[in-house]
């Protein structure tokens, strides 16, 4: 009774305080704080790079954090350092964990001719982090006891960091819903023409990932080619967003720097273009 009526007390607490999820100071209720988020992102990442191969190019991986760092710095959310990576493998994919692990498949990369292109799914993969959209799932799927054991250090804690850590696993290959998607698709947009990057570059990725038509990997950047008519309506969506922007002058998208850095992906006998 004593340990139900403090579960209630700190969830009545809890409810009164609130984390910025959005551009414009946008608010939601979040129960796990934040460095249960990134110890959850971390084990995530564990399990990942062991069971992916990182790319083996320090230069890739130095240029895929410079264009990360670039959207982290014009986001709405500052309180975690982010951490990317490049996972070499063919599927057509890129995800982000809780609390700033940002992976980016070398099969994707590869279907992408700008670094503006690239800064979009960047975008739209940090802006998943800044709304929060995996630690909210995962709050729902650990349910209140386990999240409470989490979030405030009770004994079971390390029984409940384990359920959460799996709970994200499986929701990182699941994609997220529909209104998360659209939500992602708006900060991104947002927040790669304050990083200085030409918007187009979201209309150029949304239109690659459309015609292959869900033939990738188990994500394909959040599922986005599985449904056509879903990925229409994103387009148009991202079209209209831009039509309606004010762009400042000198967006760039730096193809002809992209096109330079995909000559160092491993050909078929492995080797790399120095």
């Amino acid at each position: 009774m004593r340990r139900s009526l403090t579960i209630a007390v700190v969830m009545f607490t809890l409810l009164l305080a609130c984390a910025t999820t959005g551009p414009g100071g946008k608010k939601s209720f979040i129960l796990l704080p934040t460095s249960q988020e990134v110890a959850i992102g971390s084990g995530m990442a564990e399990q990942v790079e062991a069971q992916e191969k990182v790319l083996d190019d320090q230069v890739w991986q130095d240029y895929l954090t410079e264009v990360g760092q670039k959207i982290v710095a014009v986001c709405d959310r500052q309180d975690i350092e982010y951490q990317f990576r490049v996972i070499e493998s063919d599927q057509v994919n890129a995800f982000a964990a809780p609390g700033g692990y940002i992976y980016f498949y070398t099969g994707l990369l590869r279907q992408m001719d700008t670094e503006a292109e690239m800064a979009a799914v960047m975008a739209h993969e940090i802006s998943h982090v800044v709304a929060r959209h995996g630690v909210k799932r995962i709050q729902t799927g650990l349910g209140i006891a386990l999240a409470y054991e989490l979030a405030f250090g009770e004994e079971g804690a390390s029984e409940a960091l384990n359920a959460a850590i799996g709970i994200g696993m499986g929701l990182a290959m699941a994609g997220y819903s529909r209104e998360a998607e659209r939500e992602s698709d708006d900060y991104g947009v947002h927040y790669m023409v304050k990083a200085g990057y030409d918007p187009q570059g979201a209309i150029g990725m949304f239109e690659k990932l459309a015609a292959l038509g869900g033939g990738g990997g188990n994500n394909v950047f959040e599922n986005l080619a599985r449904s056509h008519p879903k990925t229409e309506e994103r387009i148009q969506n991202v079209r209209s967003q831009i039509a309606q922007m004010d762009l400042p002058p000198g967006l760039v998208d730096n193809a002809e720097r992209y096109t330079q850095m995909k000559k160092r992906f491993p050909d078929v006998t492995g080797d790399q273009t120095p």
